[in-house]
């Protein structure tokens, strides 16, 4: 294609008012009279410093798990006689049953990832369409720090009831607040100084498309890799403040104190989650997302969106292949990070301190790990799919490893050595998968989306 015939493509397309379909800028759409800059870019990166998992992802399920154990009774005596020990089965009468505390929290992890799963999809469309994506993450972050601060009232065994609704609470706020905050990346790509120009490019005939779009992917791809990178630089500061925090309470020398220790860090995480999100929440600007289509409303988009996905899909072989995998992968991954999580907190007694510890060993081995891939990439040039393939083995091997444990306990994350291996091995091998499937989600599923509002990206 010439770069006559693309140029007046483009121009048309621009006239007509489609270049939103092509996720380009489009020159006569007033979302371009926003430009990103670098105090706005480094406000989007510090929230995530915030927006860390530490109160809603770590430390709320290791409390709610505490206080689970502590309030639970050994089943082998009769109901609230004889406390759970190490050695002891431990359960709890939970929704018309008595389960084993652990079960207790996979089933309350359940409801929590069904719950989220609904909410998403009603009002997970609005991070693109209308303006309220700014507003529906403020909310859902005052709603994470409110629940982060209200764990310090539940610090007794006896309010393990309360922690149910906080655990789900935190983990949905956290997961809201992260999906909403993430969209908010491709406008701050696309509004970059140098994206502008080089569209701007595109235009005049100076440059081809395909030149314009690799340079844009580079660009998203690069802001999430620095807020990535930014967040795991701040979450080593803020842990090892709570190691100091840990040892000014004194959180070793009792269960008391170690359970005031769990709240107490949560809080914190939860304020300095709200430090963090508020320059995000001023500096931010209000770049509006796409019109509605006709017939649709804010309530239905969702459903239609969903609806039309899985109907392309099924036309892209290659996408729906991909979309399986992903799907099945990230269940398998999920599950077993889950369940690891659940044996590492009774592994470690609920210790604070060791699990903070932990956290430390499993975020700076991943930012090796990070570096390391990436040189290896760099240096052989492995593809995308490759490096995914290999990351998936690592992947099987953990879930593998728990698997055997079922039928000894000589090893199956049933020791202190094989949590701390684990960390290591989740953080070197495991966390690069987000990076790379970053980039293989960007090619595939953002083909995708084009698809689906624009045949001209595959014009090609």
């Amino acid at each position: 294609m010439s770069k006559l015939t693309e140029k007046t493509e483009i121009q048309e397309a621009v006239a007509q008012n489609d270049a939103t379909d092509l996720d380009l800028p489009n020159l006569e759409d007033k979302s371009t009279i926003w430009t990103t800059t670098r105090l706005e870019l480094w406000a989007f990166y510090v929230f995530y410093i915030g927006n860390n998992g530490l109160s809603g992802f770590n430390f709320g399920p290791s409390q709610f798990q505490n206080l689970l154990f502590l309030a639970g009774y050994d089943p082998s005596q009769p109901p609230f006689t004889a406390p759970c020990g190490a050695d002891t089965d431990c359960v709890l009468p939970y929704l018309g049953r008595i389960r084993d505390v652990n079960s207790i929290v996979l089933l309350t992890n359940g409801m929590s990832f069904a719950l989220q799963a609904f909410v998403l999809l009603t009002i997970g469309a609005w991070a693109d369409y209308g303006r309220w994506r700014p507003n529906i993450t403020i909310v859902f972050t005052i709603v994470a720090v409110a629940v982060s601060f209200a764990w310090l009232g539940v610090k007794d065994p006896s309010k393990w009831q309360a922690g149910v609704a906080l655990y789900i609470l935190g983990l949905i706020a956290y997961q809201c607040a992260l999906t909403f905050w993430t969209a908010a990346f491709p406008g701050l790509a696309r509004d970059l100084p140098e994206i502008k120009q080089s569209f701007a490019d595109v235009v005049d005939g100076k440059k081809l498309l395909e030149d314009h779009e690799q340079m844009e992917s580079l660009e998203r791809n690069r802001i999430s890799n620095v807020s990535f990178a930014v967040c795991s630089a701040g979450e080593i500061i803020i842990l090892a403040i709570m190691v100091g925090i840990l040892k000014g309470v004194k959180s070793d020398e009792s269960v008391e104190n170690n359970t005031k220790a769990f709240s107490i860090l949560i809080a914190f995480s939860g304020g300095v989650w709200l430090l963090c999100a508020l320059p995000w929440f001023f500096l931010e600007k209000r770049r509006p997302g796409l019109s509605l289509p006709p017939g649709m409303s804010l309530l239905t988009i969702g459903f239609k969106q969903t609806y039309v996905a899985f109907r392309e899909c099924v036309r892209l072989k290659q996408t729906f292949l991909y979309l399986i995998f992903y799907f099945l992968m990230g269940d398998v991954l999920n599950t077993t990070v889950t369940v690891v999580g659940t044996l590492q907190n009774s592994v470690v007694s609920y210790s604070t301190l060791q699990l903070t510890l932990l956290l430390i060993v499993g975020i700076v081995t991943q930012g090796l790990g990070i570096y390391l891939f990436w040189l290896v990439q760099k240096r052989f040039q492995i593809s995308t799919k490759a490096m995914l393939c290999f990351n998936v083995f690592w992947i099987l091997i953990l879930t593998i490893w728990g698997l055997i444990g079922v039928h000894t306990d000589k090893f199956g994350f049933k020791h202190v050595w094989e949590i701390w291996l684990y960390q290591a091995f989740y953080g070197l091998m495991v966390l690069v998968l987000c990076f790379v499937l970053g980039g293989w989600q960007d090619v595939c599923l953002h083909r995708t989306t084009c698809f689906v509002g624009n045949h001209h990206c595959f014009r090609k």
